[in-house]
């Protein structure tokens, strides 16, 4: 029963992503390129027949799924669609190494935004929109979108949630989870629509406006341009952009909770505290090294807060060459890759919530040698929080960062720098895409070996689904359930 189930799930799944597709369809036609054409017509007809068919085939009765279910199904379904997001690259003869078009397509839906195109405004239109088009699904979560519409198979879909959502804690919002992922889908819509008319507004014709808000909102980072956001060399686009990376980069459930009038749930978040705190004390840092680069404090701080809202929520924009900054102004570049989003972000790292947790685990500790009868406990949003987020915290960060040495060591092997090696380890676990050295804003992902952009791949996927999920399915345990 299961079985069929996770199949009937996979294919309702590649069905959605199928649809997705037909938006680059209408710009294929409007530009008459047949091979963009046929690129995205061919997956939407045998995609759409497969979701077409699981539904006809009835809905089952409620069949509720497991962890274990849950971690499986995902990462089924963002391996099969990262292959499905890569024909379009390889039909348009746009990439002729399959690796690369694969490369291409996890990047997108993990919203990562590293690219292996030199030049991409010699793409097609209709690829440039699915690029932009694979960040606005990964962002909110393709696995989320599904789960708004699995009722329609008889699936509960917690556990789904439970698996692909960014953080140590899920929270639910509603006593639905479907209710939860179309609220937040809503949301998630909202933010971008008002992106894309405050861009126009800015001057960017209907095209630019929807892509680039589609990769602000899943801080992803795709562009249309070579030299991404400084092409437009516009105040009022850099200040826009970046304040919605960082709208992105927040707690989509605090937006629920703006909606509900709960504005003391936002006030006493600690999390959100911490990362706009964090926000304002780089731009302010980065600023005053860049003042003798730039005329005048507000110009510093333009081009400051763009790149540490840009890196700090992994979004990948940049309006400058930061690999040229001073060194003072990179080093907080580099802390902050280690730092990430907020949990229940469309934000990729570590998480602001693991610092914290992290920080005041370290002070009772201290605490603790100097009174080693007390009894401490940690405290988030004005509650005491749980031991075992303690533990599940300080086991994900001991695992990202060995994970981050791994890639390290692997991309060593072909040659690259340690800097550039550690930098592509940090920017592909973390999701963040462009780094230092030989990939700098300025440069791309097609000079290393297949065997470099397969294990980046694995890690961008990882680093998308918190890790436990992926590794979980490495270990005999599981496989002996």
């Amino acid at each position: 029963m299961k079985r069929r189930i996770l199949i009937k799930v996979l294919a309702l799944l590649l069905g959605l992503i199928a649809l997705s597709m037909i938006p680059s369809l209408f710009l294929a036609i409007a530009d008459r390129h047949e091979q963009s054409i046929r690129a995205f017509l061919y997956p939407i007809l045998v995609c759409t027949s497969g979701a077409l068919l699981a539904l006809l085939l009835g809905k089952s009765s409620q069949v509720f799924l497991n962890a274990g279910d849950g971690f499986l199904l995902v990462s089924l379904a963002w391996f099969l669609t990262s292959i499905l997001g890569s024909i379009p690259f390889i039909v348009t003869g746009v990439v002729s190494n399959p690796v690369d078009a694969l490369f291409e397509s996890v990047s997108g839906f993990t919203t990562t935004g590293a690219t292996i195109f030199a030049d991409v405004e010699t793409l097609p239109r209709a690829i440039l929109f699915w690029r932009a088009m694979t960040h606005w699904l990964g962002g909110m979560g393709i696995v989320v979108l599904t789960v708004a519409l699995i009722p329609l198979l008889g699936v509960g879909g917690f556990q789904l949630l439970k698996a692909e959502a960014p953080g140590p804690e899920k929270d639910k919002i509603t006593p639905k989870i479907t209710a939860t992922a179309k609220i937040l889908w809503f949301i998630y819509i909202g933010l971008t629509a008002l992106e894309v008319l405050l861009l126009m507004i800015g001057g960017m014709n209907w095209f630019d406006a929807v892509t680039h808000a589609f990769a602000t909102m899943a801080t992803g980072g795709f562009g249309t341009k070579n030299a991404s956001i400084a092409y437009y060399n516009s105040a009022w686009i850099d200040w826009v952009i970046t304040i919605f990376m960082i709208l992105a980069g927040m707690n989509f459930s605090l937006y629920y909770r703006a909606l509900q009038g709960k504005f003391q749930d936002i006030i006493k978040n600690t999390e959100l505290k911490v990362y706009l705190a964090i926000i304002l004390i780089a731009s302010l840092l980065i600023a005053l090294t860049l003042l003798p680069k730039y005329n005048t404090m507000a110009e510093a701080l333009r081009f400051s807060s763009f790149q540490v809202a840009s890196i700090l929520t992994t979004t990948g924009f940049a309006t400058a060459d930061f690999d040229l900054w001073p060194s003072f102004a990179k080093a907080v570049l580099l802390v902050l890759m280690f730092i990430g989003g907020c949990s229940g972000s469309t934000g990729g790292g570590i998480k602001v919530v693991r610092h914290v947790v992290l920080f005041k685990q370290a002070g009772n500790e201290i605490r603790r040698l100097l009174h080693p009868r007390g009894v401490f406990s940690i405290q988030l949003n004005g509650r005491v929080g749980r031991k075992d987020v303690v533990y599940g915290v300080a086991g994900f960060v001991f695992l990202y960062l060995a994970l981050v040495f791994a890639v390290t060591m692997v991309v060593t092997i072909s040659g690259a720098d340690l800097v550039s090696a550690l930098s592509t380890a940090l920017v592909t676990v973390g999701n963040i895409g462009p780094g230092f050295g030989i990939v700098g804003p300025s440069q791309n992902y097609a000079h290393y070996p297949d065997y470099v952009k397969l294990v980046c791949s694995f890690a961008m996927v990882a680093g998308r689904l918190e890790l436990w999920t992926v590794f979980i399915l490495f270990t005999p345990e599981f496989w002996r359930r």
